[in-house]
């Protein structure tokens, strides 16, 4: 090995020590998706990226998402896919195909390939050990929808969640990885979005971090620049003017209430970015923006 390149290896190690000392021990809950989910290579690194973080002390707990891949199946069934607020409207015949694609098809590819990679990642949904109870999503009379638009039938929001089953995964040697599928009080069970259940996950089990891969680089400004080590009134003050604005909104708006819910940090990061995880968290420049309790 060259000696320049040994150093460059050397220095990368030097520069990871401290974080991995600091967060040794501690939970970080990565909602997965995107690009992140759907290009084979970024696919196996995010897996890597759990399996080490694992390896060294620190405990991932994974939320996944699988909007196209519902999609996508939908369409091959012949069934159109209807959106309202940008939500997928979920008869009982589609809650059935998001059980199939979240909780099956999704859900066992990503174990499969943490497993793969020398880890020990067991599946779950939100129905598994009444993890996630859910309530049905009311959406209300703004933008003049009718009773019948706002009826998204199975899209849900998280009622409460118990963290039994995670943490008694996530304190051994296993990586839980979760589907975003809630249970309600009758058994019906519902669709919920993704970044709200690592938000709502990352709060109730105290998580140190909070890390939402992105199609995006993270939160910019104005003139097209990363911004980072942001706290909430300097979030609330980039979303009052317009700085802030459209898709990057809820994902936002998820990151200040785990803030708010005592999560420590949370991270909107590029998971287009080959192990964005790793270099967020073990570098000192990251790749994306941090938002600060």
């Amino acid at each position: 090995m060259k000696k320049s390149k040994a150093s460059n290896i050397a220095r990368v190690l030097i520069e990871a020590l401290p974080y991995i000392q600091r967060f040794s021990g501690k939970t970080v809950v990565i909602k997965y998706g995107g690009n992140a989910m759907t290009d084979e290579d970024l696919k196996s690194s995010f897996a890597r990226d759990m399996v080490l973080l694992k390896q060294v002390g620190i405990n991932p707990v994974v939320v996944h998402g699988g909007g196209p891949q519902i999609g996508s199946l939908l369409k091959r069934l012949g069934k159109d896919s209807k959106f309202v607020q940008g939500m997928r409207v979920t008869d009982a015949e589609t809650m059935d195909v998001v059980q199939m694609v979240l909780g099956g098809l999704v859900n066992k590819e990503i174990v499969t390939l943490i497993n793969q990679h020398g880890g020990a990642a067991i599946g779950l949904t939100g129905k598994d050990g009444g993890l996630i109870r859910a309530r049905r999503l009311e959406l209300d009379g703004a933008g003049g929808l009718s009773p019948e638009e706002r009826d998204l039938g199975h899209v849900g929001e998280v009622e409460s969640i118990d963290p039994s089953v995670v943490r008694m995964l996530d304190e051994g040697r296993f990586i839980p990885v979760i589907a975003p599928i809630g249970v309600g009080p009758d058994g019906a069970a519902y669709n919920i979005n993704a970044d709200l259940v690592a938000g709502k996950m990352a709060a109730v089990l105290g998580a140190e971090k909070l890390i939402l891969l992105t199609n995006t680089p993270g939160v910019l400004n104005g003139e097209g620049e990363l911004l980072t080590g942001l706290r909430p009134a300097e979030v609330d003050a980039l979303i009052a003017d317009g700085t802030i604005q459209g898709g990057m909104l809820p994902k936002v708006a998820c990151a200040l209430d785990a803030l708010r819910s005592g999560v420590r940090s949370a991270h909107i990061i590029d998971g287009r970015v080959q192990h964005a995880v790793l270099l967020e968290l073990l570098t000192d420049e990251g790749v994306g923006t941090l938002l600060h309790a």
